[in-house]
């Protein structure tokens, strides 16, 4: 199928399978595999001498690839027409012929400036009608005909350009799709996003019936009517937002799924990915499971996030991205040797928590490690972004830790690392872009909601626990689990609500939580009472919510009592339903303690259900991450679901393959903790080896961002040949 320049996101749709095959960069010639270790590389703001010092201090740190021309558009065309690959193959060249590998990005993540000049209808509007000027990067329209027309030119002349170059090992789709255009409110979107509810919903009727039109007088009578939600003296209707959101991710994805069917075409035997954006720490405006089918493997970018729970962030993240990989090799494209440069405070990284971090990401399955960037800029709006060589140069920490970590990359490589995967766990929760959209509109309950924060939480009271969580996209293999977590899966389906009754039915445990099951996915309340689509699994009901807030005379918390004295009380904040009936088969776990006045004494706040042969732990309300933790760990004892001994102080994630087991070890704390382990040490950080005891087992004691890779044999490991 060839694309126009004005292909719909439906037309797209039909361009790939619904997931790619996957395909990893392999290395050059002559090269084994190893853990891809680089950066992006900006040559064009530095001179061939300088490009001659970096090899040098390429091939010193252990780097084997770096991500060229990320925005080089304006340096390929200078002039509309008018094409310049000169520098580019003199950089690829030299690094090619250095043994250093290139992942080749299309240059199309930002317009030159005679394009927007010449063509300003691809500038993006502000739902007020602002337009989004040059000056930054991404100012351009992704439903723009005149942006798809030059941005498939420039992509094809890449790829016929570097067709049969021995040194590109991938190609990088632009960059970090919809960081700053996501959402654009032009005439160019407001017909897109007409074609594309036309395709959703076929007629005007189902679309009415969908976004509840006969409220407020909103009812339309053809898909010509629809506007995009610009800006309104009042709360926008919430199904067109939410239809909104998702076109704005379905354009992003079709401006990738253009410039990849070019790809596919021109140069079918390099594989091709982009870069997303996963973290724990906020909501994401992209559907980037979705997006992964697009790609042959995928890529994420992680910068740290300063402050007590930055580990606990990062490894939710990097589980999530595990979990959309479906369990192959990822990219970690982009992360920082220490501080960024877009907040208010850019603090810089603390002793060990560059490398610590880069093998957190390793255990979850990155098998490439990437900074942004290869030598810190000298100019522009991102100097003082740190680097693998710093302005300081080649005599600073960072580089000495740059080349420091390249060893100890490889000598997990030389242990086998590469041959294995991340270890399945005994529990999933459960990620839904699409509740975390629905939830965060202004007509909720409660503004404190947000799908996106409560995952993530979950993951950090299994890790109290000592249980390492896989985290699963709603549309991933969640059912092949011992033991699911729905947490806050506002939007659910009959379809979905089906699959879990299966799964609870065949023998599963679901932890299902508050603000769940709420509204199908069109955002359409189940009536009857909540949770309206799985009242039958949890067996509980309520008719009406609790927020909790700091409003003077209002509840901010309720204290929640386990009916087993043995487990702590707990504290519930933000939210607490109040159950009004329960079947018959239910057991109270736990109940509110309030005054009598405010309706929650006595109600019950956690609930267990048995149904078929399964059972489903319902959790009325917001916890701590240690709240939650101390309610859920008899539960998880019981069901079997292991948990280490060290509960609380240090993560375990286990990547297994033919040469053996492979045991991640992570401080979570600040200070020092000692953790028990079994196996050969391969290599560690800030962290002591102990004697061993008569069964093999050691003692490690680890400094604040320490970290361990133990490696233990199994029956398959015998032959160490690569």
């Amino acid at each position: 199928m060839v694309l126009s320049t004005q292909s719909s996101a439906a037309d797209l749709a039909a361009v790939f399978p619904s997931r790619l095959r996957y395909r990893w960069p392999q290395p050059l010639k002559g090269q084994k595999n190893a853990i891809w270790y680089g950066a992006d590389y900006n040559p064009e703001q530095w001179g061939p001498d300088v490009w001659k010092e970096d090899v040098r201090l390429m091939k010193k740190a252990g780097v084997n690839i770096v991500t060229l021309a990320v925005f080089s558009w304006a340096r390929l065309e200078p002039y509309e027409g008018q094409w310049d690959f000169g520098w580019l193959d003199q950089v690829i060249n030299l690094l090619g012929s250095n043994g250093i590998a290139v992942d080749l990005a299309t240059s199309t993540a930002t317009v030159p400036q005679w394009l927007a000049l010449a063509h300003p209808d691809i500038l993006p509007l502000d739902r007020d009608g602002k337009t989004f000027w040059p000056g930054a990067r991404q100012h351009w329209r992704p439903t723009s005909p005149t942006y798809r027309h030059y941005e498939i030119e420039l992509v094809r002349h890449l790829a016929e350009h570097y067709r049969t170059n021995p040194y590109i090992v991938s190609w990088h789709i632009g960059n970090e799709f919809g960081c700053h255009n996501l959402y654009d409110y032009s005439e160019d979107a407001n017909r897109a996003f007409q074609q594309w509810c036309r395709a959703r919903y076929g007629t005007v009727e189902a679309l009415n019936r969908a976004w509840g039109t006969d409220f407020w007088s909103q009812r339309l009578t053809s898909f010509d009517q629809i506007l995009v939600p610009r800006w309104v003296n009042g709360y926008q209707n919430p199904g067109r937002q939410l239809d909104f959101v998702r076109f704005s991710s379905d354009a992003e994805i079709a401006c990738e799924r253009a410039e990849a069917a070019v790809l596919s075409e021109v140069t079918p035997n390099i594989p091709f990915t982009t870069n997303f954006m996963v973290s724990g720490g906020s909501g994401t405006g992209i559907d980037y499971d979705k997006f992964g089918t697009s790609v042959n493997f995928i890529s994420n970018d992680h910068y740290f996030m300063p402050g007590k729970d930055h580990f606990d962030e990062l490894a939710y993240s990097a589980a999530l991205v595990d979990g959309m990989a479906r369990k192959m090799p990822w990219l970690l494209m982009e992360h920082s040797t220490s501080a960024v440069n877009w907040r208010g405070i850019n603090y810089r990284m603390r002793p060990g928590e560059m490398e610590r971090d880069s093998f957190a990401h390793l255990a979850f399955g990155a098998d490439g490690i990437l900074y942004f960037q290869w030598r810190q800029s000298q100019a522009g709006a991102e100097k003082y972004h740190s680097a693998m060589v710093p302005h300081a140069g080649e005599n600073s920490h960072i580089y000495r830790d740059v080349c420091q970590q390249g060893h100890d990359l490889q000598t997990a490589a030389d242990a086998g690392i590469l041959s294995s995967r991340v270890k399945k766990s005994d529990i999933a929760i459960i990620f839904d872009n699409e509740s975390a959209w629905a939830l965060h509109q202004e007509t909720s309950p409660s503004q404190k909601l947000a799908q996106f924060s409560e995952p993530m939480n979950w993951f950090r009271a299994l890790a109290d626990d000592g249980v390492t969580a896989d985290v699963v996209p709603l549309h991933g293999p969640w059912n092949e689990y011992k033991a699911v977590v729905i947490p806050n899966v506002y939007l659910m389906d009959q379809a979905f609500a089906d699959q879990l009754r299966d799964f609870v039915r065949a023998g599963g445990m679901a932890f299902v939580t508050y603000m769940s099951g709420i509204a199908d996915r069109n955002d359409r309340i189940y009536l009857g009472g909540y949770p309206g689509a799985v009242r039958d699994v949890t067996g509980v009901r309520f008719e009406e919510f609790n927020p909790l807030g700091d409003t003077p005379g209002m509840d901010s918390s309720l204290e929640v009592v386990p009916a087993d004295p043995a487990i702590p009380h707990a504290s519930a904040y933000d939210f607490a339903d109040p159950i009004s009936d329960m079947a018959d088969s239910v057991t109270v776990l736990a109940r509110y303690s309030a005054s009598a006045d405010s309706g929650m004494n006595g109600v019950p706040a956690m609930t267990s259900n048995p149904y078929g042969k399964g059972q489903c732990i319902y959790v009325g309300c917001r916890l701590s991450h240690q709240d939650l933790a101390a309610q859920i760990l008899p539960v998880l004892t019981d069901r079997g679901i292991d948990a280490s001994a060290e509960r609380g102080s240090v993560l375990r994630v286990v990547r297994e393959g033919e040469k053996g087991r492979y045991v991640f070890l992570f401080n979570r704390t600040d200070g020092e903790v000692s953790a028990q382990a079994t196996g050969t040490l391969i290599l560690s950080s800030r962290c002591t080896l102990g004697s061993r005891d008569e069964s093999g087992t050691c003692t490690l004691q680890f400094q604040s961002a320490g970290f361990a890779l133990m490696r233990q044999e199994t029956q398959n490991s015998d032959s160490e040949s690569e």
